[in-house]
């Protein structure tokens, strides 16, 4: 049996370090696209050639050429500009849109089977671009966004804690970052509600360091964002289709009726399994919750009415 095959189009910090993650999981052949002459190639190379010392059987390879993704499992979209500081995720909408609508089209003509998972940003809205250019069913189009704000959530708080960050559980809806709809009520250590361990000021403290911790890493690196955690987040997302393992994870899905959203892509909880968002999961909000979860959802529309017209 032939092993799998992902695709990862741009071949940036990200790209290259989400085919780094992959390829010690072992689960597919990955391929590295690149517009620059070299890059994914050299990349590729580079990687594979650490294969014998982190001890993984995979073919890696790179490429400027759109044919080698041919009958990709799963395409991975990092492609577009990254944030500098003083830029929000929604100053880079226009110039995202035009280049994720462009990857879009020319991998799903080489791949029409694949599942696609976004990762440029603003992430809602260029996951939306991805499923109106891809014309694919939406249960194939997924953005990473909630597992990367999870996982800052659940870093902070294991640090405030000062226990194992495997024994945070959480969950956190809505658009990405800024936007996102934080659930203490759901996050456990261990099984014990984080309310019960940390004050409420406290876990507002965190709450509002995990909304900002992209910025804080922007401003930090001062001519590039973060990379290590959302090419983990999107590795997590492929391991989970292609082994069907039906995670239930924090992911940007399409809601149709699901908690009003009237046909939108945004962060939910879904089901991820060999057939993409096998189902979203429907939480039940509080009144402050609810209101949360609808301004985060009116932020996501505002952007994809204006990239609509752009696409």
């Amino acid at each position: 049996m032939s092993r799998k095959k992902i695709s990862i189009i741009g071949a940036g910090n990200v790209g290259a370090t989400c085919a780094h993650w992959l390829a010690e999981k072992e689960i597919a052949d990955i391929v590295m696209l690149d517009i620059v002459e070299g890059l994914a190639a050299g990349k590729a190379l580079d990687l594979y050639e650490a294969s014998p010392v982190a001890r993984f059987d995979v073919k890696i390879t790179g490429t400027c050429d759109y044919a080698d993704t041919a009958e990709s499992d799963i395409v991975i979209i990092t492609s577009g500009i990254g944030r500098r500081p003083g830029m929000s995720r929604d100053d880079l909408l226009k110039t995202n849109a035009e280049i994720v609508a462009s990857v879009t089209s020319s991998v799903v003509a080489q791949s029409p089977n694949a599942i696609l998972i976004v990762v440029s940003n603003p992430l809602d809205v260029m996951t939306y671009v991805a499923g109106k250019v891809s014309g694919l069913p939406k249960n194939r189009v997924m953005g990473m966004a909630g597992i990367l704000d999870t996982a800052r959530y659940r870093s902070f708080i294991a640090e405030a804690l000062n226990v194992s960050v495997c024994d945070i559980s959480a969950m956190l809806l809505g658009g990405h970052g800024d936007d996102m709809v934080p659930l203490p009520r759901y996050t456990t250590v261990s099984g014990i509600p984080v309310t019960e361990l940390l004050d409420q000021a406290t876990l507002e403290n965190i709450v509002d360091r995990a909304r900002k911790g992209g910025i804080e890493i922007v401003n930090l690196l001062k001519t590039g964002s973060a990379f290590y955690a959302p090419a983990a987040a999107a590795a997590e997302m492929a391991e989970s289709i292609l082994k069907d393992k039906k995670r239930i994870l924090p992911c940007c899905a399409w809601c149709d009726r699901e908690y009003g959203a009237g046909g939108a892509f945004v962060g939910v909880p879904v089901i991820l399994g060999a057939n993409g968002v096998q189902k979203v999961i429907e939480l039940q909000f509080t009144p402050q919750e609810k209101s949360l979860f609808a301004e985060s959802l009116a932020h996501v529309n505002q952007m994809v009415t204006t990239v609509d017209k752009m696409i």
